[in-house]
C-alpha cells in the first residue's frame, strides 16, 4: 500500500451520487449466477467496496496523523500508537480511541482533529487506474459498484464526484448510516438487493467481520494486514488479492 510515485493530474467527470437521492429500485432475483470454474463460485449482483485502504492509498497516511495525534494528546510512543491505529481500522476513530484508550476525556477532541485534518489527505487521494479499469469491467458485465466507508458522507460523495467511476451508491459514516447493517440495508431498500448477493471487499478484519454479520462474501484485500492475517481469521478458505485489479478474474473466471 505504498504512495503514489508522483503527482498525475486527471481530470474527473463530476456525477451526484448522494445516496439521499437514488432512487428506489424494484427488487432484483435474489439467485445467484453461479460459475464453477470461478474462484469465488458466484456473480454478485453488487459489490461493495470499502474506501480507504482498499480503492485509494489512505489508511498509511491516516495512521501517521492518528498516531501523531495520539502522542501529542495522549501521550503514546509513535510506533504504539499507530500499530494500534492500524490493528483497530475499519470503524471511526472515535471508536477506535475507545479501544485504545478507553474512557479518556482528551478522545473527543482527537478526534474531531482527525476529521478535520484528513480533509487534505482525502483531497489529493485517487484510485490507480488498474483498480479503475477492475471497476468498469464489473459495470460491463453487469456487476453494480458501491462505496461503503467509515469516513464521512461528504468525504465519501467528493472523492465519488472525482472519479471515473460512475458508482450505484456512496453510502459513508452519518445520520444513521455506518458499514455493517445499515449500509446493507439502505442497499437492499434503495437497490432491492438482498444481502446473500451482496460481495464486500475490504482491507481490514474489521470489514470480514462485518460481511459475515451481514451475510455477505468477503474478500480481503492485502496492505493493511496480510493475507494471513486474513486467513488466521476467517478460515484457510478466505480469498485475498493483492490488489483490486485481480478482482473480476476472482469473480469471473477469466
Amino acid at each position: 500500500m505504498s504512495g503514489a510515485a508522483g503527482v498525475r493530474h486527471i481530470v474527473f467527470r463530476l456525477v451526484d451520487t448522494s445516496p439521499s437521492e437514488a432512487p428506489l429500485a424494484e427488487p432484483k432475483t435474489t439467485e445467484s449466477d453461479v460459475h464453477a470454474d470461478s474462484p469465488l463460485g458466484f456473480v454478485p449482483l453488487l459489490v461493495m467496496f470499502d474506501l480507504d485502504g482498499t480503492l485509494i492509498d489512505t489508511m498509511q497516511h491516516f495512521a501517521d496523523l492518528a498516531a501523531e495525534l495520539m502522542q501529542e494528546h495522549h501521550g503514546l510512543e509513535l510506533a504504539t500508537a499507530r500499530r494500534r491505529y492500524l490493528e483497530t481500522s475499519g470503524i471511526p476513530l472515535r471508536q477506535q480511541l475507545e479501544l485504545i484508550v478507553p474512557g479518556d476525556a482528551r478522545n473527543d477532541r482527537v478526534s474531531e482533529l482527525y476529521e478535520d485534518r484528513k480533509t487534505s489527505i482525502c483531497l489529493r487521494a485517487e484510485m490507480p487506474s488498474d483498480t479503475v479499469s477492475a471497476l468498469e469491467r464489473l459495470q460491463r458485465e453487469g456487476v453494480r459498484v458501491a462505496l461503503s466507508s467509515n469516513s464521512a458522507q461528504h468525504f465519501v460523495d467528493e472523492l465519488a464526484a472525482r472519479s471515473p467511476v460512475r458508482f450505484d451508491l456512496t453510502l459513508g459514516f452519518g445520520d444513521g448510516l455506518a458499514k455493517g447493517e445499515a449500509h446493507v440495508a439502505e442497499v437492499e431498500r434503495r437497490l432491492g438487493i438482498a444481502p446473500e448477493q451482496i460481495l464486500f471487499v475490504g482491507d481490514s478484519l474489521k470489514d470480514g467481520e462485518l460481511a459475515q454479520r451481514c451475510k455477505q462474501r468477503f474478500v480481503g484485500v492485502a496492505g493493511t494486514f496480510s493475507p494471513d492475517d486474513f486467513k488466521q481469521r476467517f478460515g484457510a478458505e478466505q480469498l485475498v488479492v493483492a490488489r483490486v485489479a485481480e478482482l473480476p478474474a476472482l469473480i469471473f473466471g477469466r
